[in-house]
C-alpha cells in the first residue's frame, strides 16, 4: 500500500473523498487490515468534528483575531492618551508658570494703581492727607469761624439745623469742608453735593447720637470733611439728608 493510500483514511472518514475514490478505497479497505485499523479510529474522531458548530468555531476563532487587533488597538491608544496626558501637563505647568509671572506683575502693578495719588483723591470722606486744608483747630460757631474755601451757610426754619460749607478749588477736584448744628438724634445723615446738571453725588455719611450735635445736650457741632471729582464750579448746592432704611429721606438742610 502507498503513503497515498494511508492518506486516504482520513480523507475517506471525514468524507472528502469522491465517489470514485471512495469506491477505490473500499477495495483497498477489504485487503489492508491497517487501513481498516486506522479507519477504526479516524471514525472516532469523525464522530466528534461532526459535533462541532463549524459557525461558531469560525466565530471563535475571528472574535480571537479580533481580540488581538483590539488589544493592539487598545495598547495604542493607552500609548497615545499617555502622550496626550503628558502634553497636557506640560501645557499646564507652562500656563502655571505665566499665570504667576502675570500675578507677581499684577502684584507689583496694583501696587502702583492702589497706592495714594496725591494730584488725584477718590470721592468720599478719606483722608486726603496734605491735600486737603485742615479744619480750624478751635472748631467753627455757625456765621462764625471761616472754612477752607468759599463758605456759604444757611439754616432750615422747619428742622432747625443749621450748616456751613466751604468749597475749595484743587486740580483734582473740590474739597468740601461742612459744619452741622442743630441736628438731633439717633439718626444717620449724609451729605449730598447736587451738580449744576441735575445729578446728585453721596460725599459724606455719619451717624448722630442721642445728644445730637450742635444741641443742648451737645453743643459741639459736627465738623467733617470730605472730597470729589466734581469741579467746584459745577456745583449747585449740597444738602444735609436723613437716611432711613429706604434711601435719602428728608432734606435737614439745603446751602446755599
Amino acid at each position: 500500500m502507498t503513503q497515498d493510500q494511508h492518506y486516504d483514511v482520513a480523507s475517506y472518514a471525514l468524507g472528502i473523498l469522491d465517489d470514485r475514490d471512495a469506491a477505490r478505497f473500499e477495495d483497498h479497505l477489504i485487503d489492508c487490515a491497517q487501513c481498516a485499523y486506522e479507519l477504526e479510529s479516524f471514525v472516532e474522531v469523525a464522530d466528534v468534528l461532526a459535533t462541532v458548530d463549524g459557525e461558531a468555531f469560525e466565530a471563535a476563532e475571528r472574535a480571537e483575531r479580533d481580540g488581538a487587533v483590539l488589544n493592539k488597538m487598545l495598547r495604542e491608544v493607552g500609548v497615545e492618551r499617555q502622550r496626550a496626558n503628558s502634553r497636557r501637563l506640560y501645557s499646564l505647568a507652562a500656563a502655571v508658570v505665566v499665570f504667576a509671572m502675570l500675578s507677581i506683575g499684577a502684584l507689583f502693578a496694583g501696587g502702583q494703581w492702589l497706592a495714594p495719588d496725591d494730584n488725584a483723591p477718590a470721592n468720599g470722606t478719606a483722608e486726603a492727607g496734605s491735600q486737603l486744608d485742615p479744619l480750624p483747630a478751635a472748631g467753627v460757631a455757625i456765621g462764625g469761624t471761616k472754612l477752607p474755601g468759599d463758605n456759604y451757610t444757611a439754616t432750615d426754619t422747619r428742622t432747625g439745623v443749621s450748616a456751613v460749607v466751604g468749597l475749595l478749588k484743587k486740580d483734582w477736584g473740590t474739597q468740601v469742608s461742612f459744619a452741622v448744628s442743630g441736628v438731633t438724634g439717633p439718626k444717620e445723615c449724609a451729605l449730598y453735593l447736587v451738580r449744576r446738571d441735575g445729578t446728585s453725588e453721596k460725599v459724606a455719611a455719619w451717624t448722630v447720637g442721642k445728644t445730637g450735635w450742635g444741641t443742648a445736650a451737645n453743643p459741639t457741632p459736627l465738623m467733617l470733611q470730605a472730597v470729589t471729582n466734581t469741579p467746584t464750579a459745577d456745583i449747585a448746592h449740597v444738602q444735609v439728608q436723613e437716611i432711613t432704611a429706604s434711601g435719602a429721606g428728608e432734606t435737614l438742610v439745603r446751602v446755599p
